[in-house]
């Protein structure tokens, strides 16, 4: 029996926010306990409070609910993607112009949490659109593919029962039906492509 989604979603944004609000309590300790220069601990307080927000900003789009004409910008969606890509093991490279259909980014954010979870020591990240397609490319020294874990996407009424962590995979199927799209994916040893 599949677990209660909202709890694993819940379950999901704590873990993620969990280690950059440690590092913001680590770094005012640190600020109380030194005398003189505090620009290292300003450094790590305010890394860890952008990757913070930056997580939350992910979340609020890719768990969040997307209604039909809703559009956002890809600013917005490079500056979340920075952010990440600054605090992570992974480099995201939006390389898709103007406003996009919120259907569709949250699909797509989805698919970025899907490849984080395929990119155990990290990689470069690349979206891009070509007409209505959108491709995403993974490089990476190592890419972990879980077969299983990916074909529950195309194939949603597995008895594959999802943890926490890889709840973006139980939510990616009804995102991309709810956008009109498919997916399709191809991994090898270091690499990972993904379409919809």
């Amino acid at each position: 029996m599949q677990p209660d989604l909202a709890a694993l979603v819940g379950s999901r944004i704590c873990h993620d926010l969990i280690s950059p609000i440690g590092a913001i309590g680590n770094g005012v300790e640190l600020l109380t306990l030194t005398s003189g220069n505090t620009a290292p601990e300003m450094s790590l307080i305010n890394d860890s409070v952008e990757n913070a927000n930056a997580r939350i900003r992910l979340f609020r789009i890719a768990f969040g609910a997307a209604a039909d004409g809703q559009r956002i910008s890809s600013t917005e969606i490079r500056s979340i993607l920075a952010a990440i890509s600054q605090g992570g093991r992974n480099t995201f490279h939006w390389d898709i112009q103007g406003d996009q259909q919120r259907r569709c980014v949250r699909s797509a954010l989805l698919v970025l949490l899907c490849f984080e979870t395929a990119l155990p020591v990290g990689g470069d990240v690349v979206i891009k659109q070509d007409g209505d397609a959108w491709f995403f490319e993974a490089r990476a020294k190592r890419v972990n593919f879980d077969a299983d874990l990916w074909g529950s996407i195309t194939a949603p009424n597995t008895n594959l029962v999802h943890t926490a962590a890889q709840v973006q995979f139980a939510l990616l199927p009804t995102a991309l039906a709810e956008a009109d799209r498919q997916l399709t994916f191809t991994a090898g040893d270091t690499m990972l492509n993904a379409q919809f």
